[in-house]
């Protein structure tokens, strides 16, 4: 995890003019400047320490800008629109202050997997319940952590050290961090569903415990629920107590998360979103029963799965790891354990770089939001929070997506198109102001930025330039031409710049044109790319060749 920057850093870029572009037409070239003003808060530098416990305010207050983050609401409404879901609650939260906190579409409207609509559709609330799913594995890596802690487990411990039936076939050298990393070898889960084998609860999670491994422990990458039910199990057998418990008394209590709970009581279904209709299983509309048939079979208390929350306990729970372990005073994990949980474990494997029970750096559901400090995941009813560290962040988006069915539409880019919304509303300081040159957002994208030069130059080409793109990704290409038609590339930038860096390239003879050339390859989109203070020679260059751009497809 990054330290964030220090007040006095924070109120020296704040004196710089900030910025923001959004790329709005696909024509011609896309400038950006001081726009609404003044922002004090620049990406990278959010001004901490920042507020110890979240409260409500204007985007300003927060560092951010208010027209990209209204441009959430555009998105949502596209994703309804496509039936992608039902409803949606987005919160981002900056600096400790809540900037976004909104509700969208229904929380429950289908009868049945065949849309049928219900006769009084319940309406999204911002204190709307999910089910978590998947991200009920956060709080179980948390309450590791936790015994870590205490002094009670450590990470490169056999877990058969702690459950002695784990090591049935072969298991016996597995360690608590590869279960946590994705990396133990067991496959992604049970090979008969839980609910199908008979027997208590516990004599499920054994047969899970039991399971062989499908590859060697640590030369793969392989998500598995397996790894966490384990986990669950663990928690339960060297705190006493059943995880559901622990959880509550440990986690959610200190924390005050009021509405984060597994087995949510039947009094509170008008506030649950509904999820999916099992007639598999039998259970038909589910609402405010746990939609994961393994976690169910377990009694609706699981390691992988089963927790159900709103937004704003979410908020709570992600700060908390942001102020590295502790909230309005209340300390539920150490700042090692925060360093630990938020470091990637898994460098062999760089398309699936994991912390402890935390995804990194995930630009294919982060969007422009990702980076190597950047921790979240997401959960398969279409639940997703991420934490950016370095700006101090907090996005949460929660959807009902499977809801009245796991058949639907993927909610994959649309919580992408979300996150990069997010990251859009978080500015970026020009170096002595200005207007910048900003390669904007999308998929499959060419976007040029050309200009005719004086004959006589000194041939040499200067800028200034920002950018955070994917890791090895030379996506923005500098690039000469005699005649406009044939370019020879004098770089190619892959990765972050780090904060703004001034380049030059000596042009080859005969160069008439130069031209940044910003190729997107992939839906994935980094921060972007800026240009700015462009020169030839001694000569600033101000007057730029207009070419239609090419977006093959929106980004969401």
């Amino acid at each position: 995890m990054v330290a964030s920057v220090d007040c006095k850093t924070a109120r020296n870029i704040g004196k710089l003019l900030v910025w923001l572009a959004i790329a709005v037409a696909p024509l011609s070239v896309t400038w950006a400047g001081q726009g609404a003003g003044q922002h004090p808060y620049p990406w990278d530098a959010p001004g901490c320490p920042c507020e110890p416990v979240l409260g409500e305010g204007p985007p300003r207050s927060a560092g951010l800008v208010e027209a990209p983050l209204d441009a959430v609401d555009g998105t949502i409404h596209r994703i309804l629109a496509r039936r992608v879901a039902p409803g949606a609650v987005v919160l981002v939260a900056r600096r400790g202050v809540i900037a976004k906190w909104k509700a969208y579409g229904e929380a429950a409207v289908y009868t049945n997997a065949d849309y049928d609509t219900m006769a009084h559709p319940v309406p999204m609330a911002k204190d709307t319940i999910f089910d978590l799913a998947s991200v009920s594995k956060l709080f179980t890596a948390t309450a590791v952590m936790q015994l870590w802690d205490e002094g009670k487990l450590s990470l490169d411990a056999p877990v058969a050290k702690y459950l002695p039936k784990f090591a049935a076939h072969g298991k016996q050298n597995v360690t608590v961090r590869e279960l946590l990393t994705h990396t133990s070898g067991l496959a992604p889960d049970p090979p008969i569903p839980l609910y199908e084998i008979p027997g208590d609860r516990q004599s499920r999670i054994d047969n899970v415990l039991q399971q062989p491994l499908v590859y060697t422990p640590g030369t793969k990458y392989v998500y598995s629920d397996m790894n966490f039910i384990t986990l669950g199990a663990l928690v339960e057998k060297l705190s006493g107590e059943r995880e559901d418990v622990f959880v509550r008394r440990h986690i959610t209590e200190p924390l005050h998360m009021a509405d984060t709970m597994y087995d949510p009581p039947a009094s509170l279904r008008p506030r649950i979103a509904a999820t999916e209709y099992q007639p598999w299983t039998q259970r038909g509309l589910l609402w405010g029963q746990v939609d994961d048939e393994n976690a169910w079979a377990l009694g609706g208390v699981a390691g992988h799965a089963g927790l159900f929350s709103d937004a704003r306990d979410l908020a709570t729970f992600a700060q908390m790891m942001l102020d590295d372990g502790i909230y309005a005073g209340q300390r539920i994990l150490s700042a090692r354990a925060v360093q630990l949980i938020g470091t990637n474990w898994d460098k062999d494997f760089p398309d699936d770089a994991t912390g402890l029970g935390w995804s990194i750096d995930r630009g294919y559901m982060m969007g422009a939001l990702s980076g190597p400090h950047t921790i979240g995941h997401e959960g398969y009813t279409g639940t997703m929070i991420a934490i950016n560290k370095p700006n101090d962040v907090v996005a949460i988006l929660l959807t009902n997506r499977v809801h009245p069915t796991r058949d639907g539409a993927s909610v994959v880019t649309a919580i992408r198109q979300v996150f990069t919304d997010i990251a859009a509303a978080i500015p970026v300081a020009i170096p002595g102001g200005g207007d910048a040159w900003f390669a904007g957002y999308g998929e499959f994208m060419n976007r040029k930025l050309t200009a005719r030069i004086d004959a006589g130059s000194d041939g040499t080409l200067s800028f200034q330039t920002w950018y955070r793109n994917e890791p090895g990704d030379a996506r923005a290409i500098i690039q000469a031409s005699p005649d406009g038609v044939q370019w020879t590339p004098l770089a190619r930038l892959a990765g972050s710049s780090d904060g703004w860096q001034s380049k030059t390239y000596k042009l080859p003879s005969g160069t008439r044109y130069v031209q940044f050339l910003y190729r997107a390859p992939s839906e994935v989109n980094g921060r972007g790319w800026y240009v700015h203070d462009v020169k030839v020679g001694s000569r600033s260059v101000t007057s730029w060749i207009k070419s239609r751009t090419d977006w093959l497809r929106q980004g969401y």
